[in-house]
């Protein structure tokens, strides 16, 4: 973590957090999805819906923050009034994760290492496989509490950690935070965005249950490599539109290079900069992209297992 020389510091203590599973098993239950919302839009979601069975994706039984179940470190010890500067990063290969502290807020200032332009307080702080999130923690309410996923089943089986304030022993509770979405555009303006010279749309799908009863995964029709179909040239600006047609949500991750989310779910914003995004099930995403890092640059799906199947392909410069 490097952090500018003119950054004040305004926060008492830091604390950085990596959240893994552990024991990694094949299932036909997809453990990181939450029920969807009746009020998400759908834009990419087919008109006739795809009737083929599932196949296998990857579970695990054991989680942790910091190489440690809940319960089995030490906890993370404040003082009343303190505010806490928290590095939260996604270190698993398989699995969307959605934490929350009882009682507290998370005041997110800057996503994949990127100052946010609009800082907001939000109760849950959803991250994918590979994402960070740094977010302040104002400690106003003493007591003992957990700080961990909101699925109970992750939480009970590992995912969490124990905030204690100063002079409090009782037993570590948990409560669960009020339902919410985790909406990126919150924390973008309203600015418009320059014409980019190309726009590139990526189309992404599955094949449930493919060889071996494992899913397996399509860009624009294919999977990798995708020889020569993505080439950029130097220099330019390019507008790439993420297309999901599949009912998984997935974390895209594009290497060497920044991007700024432009849209999502057909909710504008601006001044986003991020490595990895999260295009949610039947959602879209649209990201704008200098191509200023010349060489081979891979393109996937941050699910471990998706990339393995399908999930990637190649970009080139000209």
């Amino acid at each position: 973590m490097i952090d500018s020389a003119n950054e004040p510091g305004r926060y008492d203590q830091e604390v950085f957090l990596a959240l893994r599973e552990w024991q990694y098993f094949l299932s036909t239950m997809d453990q990181d999805e939450m029920e969807a919302d009746p009020r998400d839009p759908m834009p990419e979601k087919p008109a006739t819906p795809d009737l083929r069975p599932n196949g296998l994706e990857v579970s695990a039984p054991l989680y942790s923050i910091n190489d440690k179940l809940l319960g089995a470190g030490e906890p993370l010890r404040v003082q009343s009034g303190q505010r806490v500067l928290i590095h939260l990063l996604n270190a698993s290969a398989a699995q969307i994760h959605r934490v929350a502290l009882p009682g507290h807020k998370f005041q997110v200032i800057a996503l994949d290492g990127n100052p946010v332009p609009v800082p907001q307080a939000v109760d849950v702080i959803e991250i994918a496989p590979g994402e960070r999130v740094d977010a302040i923690v104002e400690m106003n309410n003493p007591g003992v509490w957990i700080l961990g996923e909101i699925r109970n089943a992750a939480r009970q089986s590992g995912m969490g950690i124990v905030v204690e304030y100063a002079n409090q022993k009782q037993r570590a509770l948990w409560t669960p935070p009020p339902r919410s979405r985790w909406d990126y555009t919150i924390f973008g303006t309203n600015a418009p965005h320059p014409a980019p010279d190309q726009t590139i749309d990526m189309v992404f799908e599955k094949v449930p249950g493919g060889p071996n009863g494992i899913n397996h995964w399509l860009v624009n029709g294919k999977e990798y490599p995708h020889e020569r179909e993505f080439v950029l040239r130097q220099g330019r600006r390019y507008r790439l539109v993420f297309h999901n047609r599949s009912d998984d949500s997935h974390p895209l991750h594009i290497h060497r290079h920044l991007f700024e989310l432009v849209e999502l779910n057909g909710k504008p914003t601006a001044g986003i900069k991020k490595d990895t995004v999260i295009v949610p099930a039947f959602g879209r995403a649209t990201v704008d992209l200098v191509a200023d890092q010349p060489g081979l640059t891979l393109f996937h799906c941050h699910i471990q297992q998706h990339m393995d199947f399908g999930f990637m392909a190649l970009f080139r410069y000209a």
